[in-house]
């Protein structure tokens, strides 16, 4: 797989787009605050670095990974939707995260909508779970919307995570 491969979606909304070296600032940024200790965070730009490039990685291991999350309106990134595997992640990981002063507009449930419905019909993914700090409501509220139902036996990469499974319908391949 190569770059090309990577899709750009886009919604009613918003653009999903290939990630750059560019978006790394804010990711950064976003991940050294206190808003990602549901990741673990907050997170050194060592750290951050790492998480960026396991993020655009998993499109040639996997063909999956993380798009950033640009507003139509404005072209202003707002976040990152994507989906993660390898040893870090028991299972295909639907995540999201938006940046400060975007959330509670649907922004992450819309965005998620788009990255899971293409992972059904692109890859034939037939279930995704996502990974949720038991105090991060507004993430377990987006999982939630989007039809995911709490899995209490699933395997989780952090042991007090919560694990929402989302079915799909998927695409033969």
């Amino acid at each position: 797989m190569n770059d090309r491969s990577i899709p750009t979606l886009q919604t009613q909304r918003l653009v999903l787009r290939p990630m750059t070296e560019a978006d790394f600032p804010a990711y950064a940024a976003f991940l050294a605050s206190p808003r990602a200790a549901g990741l673990g965070g907050p997170l050194s730009q060592r750290q951050a670095w790492g998480l960026f490039c396991h993020d655009i990685a998993c499109w040639t291991l996997f063909g999956h990974g993380g798009l950033m999350i640009d507003r139509r309106a404005d072209g202003l990134c707002i976040g990152q939707v994507g989906i993660s595997h390898g040893p870090l992640f028991p299972e295909k990981e639907l995540g999201w995260l938006l940046y400060e002063g975007h959330e509670g507009q649907g922004y992450a449930t819309e965005a998620a909508i788009a990255l899971r419905d293409w992972a059904g019909q692109a890859l034939g993914v037939a279930e995704l779970v996502s990974y949720i700090a038991p105090n991060n409501a507004g993430s377990a509220a987006v999982a939630e919307r989007l039809g995911a139902v709490r899995d209490l036996v699933a395997d989780r990469p952090d042991p007090n995570d919560l694990v929402y499974r989302h079915r799909l319908v998927a695409a033969p391949r």
